[in-house]
């Protein structure tokens, strides 16, 4: 078991979807009402175990590690897997899989994409709200570049401390976190290497989605069919959601709740009360089937 937030834990499972072994962590009890948290690019489910501690006692959340990431299966196939659109049908294949009729969606950075995506295709009529952590229906070219340039070539490191190190100035956009967080982020984002050194946990070829389909990425289509509530928080720094493009969200489309948060840039970690305390009250405003 897996402690989170306010105590709570969660148990480690996988399933089996495309012929993947699915790594996901299932906290709170089957008969609540169904969260899924699905993390970005190149990050793991244990990003959420602050909020989905303290979300386990009203819901059952779900956190995926995706393909290529995490204790997840890698692609053999890298080039027509590492794709949002297998992603989505990825997720709806665990969804089912779990017997979820309806849920909710909480995804940070890629992990909103697919949920957008998903919500408008696979698993429409079966999203009943969207949280969108700093992410929008279009990508800017100069974030993307910077993302892809640190993702692509992941650094090797002979300890885990140093690989912290690497990891506090990569990771400073987050925003704050404790020094046991940060911690307990290098340990769950790690791998070895044949030398013994170490490197980060996901397979390198994941980039090759943003070099060579960014376009996936381009989503304004399928955010402008939503008729389900959508909140947006947004780093005030972000480079990836430009204040722009988080204000047109706002009046297109399902017209997006948004939230700005000081102190962090892309993405909020969803780790401190003020951000969590945004996703349960508004969570706690949908319907509930």
């Amino acid at each position: 078991m897996i402690s989170g937030g306010a105590g709570r834990s969660a148990a480690s499972r996988y399933a089996r979807c495309g012929g993947y072994e699915i790594h996901y962590l299932e906290w709170g009890h089957e008969n609540d009402p169904s969260v899924i948290m699905w993390h970005g690019l190149a990050r793991t489910c244990r990003d959420f175990d602050v909020i989905a501690g303290r979300l386990s006692s009203t819901y059952r959340v779900i956190c995926p590690d995706t393909l290529g990431r995490g204790l997840s299966q890698w692609s053999r196939a890298a080039h027509d897997e590492y794709c949002l659109d297998y992603y989505v049908s990825l997720a709806a294949e665990l969804v089912d899989q779990l017997r979820l009729p309806r849920l909710n969606w909480v995804g940070t950075s890629m992990g909103g994409a697919i949920g957008l995506a998903a919500a408008a295709g696979a698993l429409r009529g079966r999203i009943d709200a969207l949280v969108l952590n700093d992410i929008g229906p279009s990508l800017p070219a100069a974030a993307v570049e910077r993302i892809s340039a640190y993702v692509g070539e992941p650094p090797s490191f002979d300890t885990v401390t140093e690989m912290e190190s690497w990891m506090r100035e990569a990771y400073r956009p987050f925003g704050w976190q404790s020094d046991e967080q940060w911690r307990s982020m290098a340990e769950h984002s790690l791998r070895r290497l044949a030398d013994g050194r170490l490197t980060l946990h996901y397979d390198p070829r994941i980039v090759e989605q943003l070099r060579t389909r960014s376009q996936d990425f381009e989503l304004w289509q399928a955010y402008d069919s939503l008729r389900i509530p959508v909140l947006l928080l947004r780093g005030a720094d972000s480079d990836l959601l430009p204040e722009s493009t988080a204000d047109a969200m706002t009046r297109r489309g399902p017209r997006a709740r948004r939230i700005d948060f000081a102190g962090c840039g892309h993405a909020p970690a969803l780790n401190v009360e003020a951000q969590i305390r945004e996703v349960e009250h508004f969570l706690a405003g949908v319907p509930v089937p």
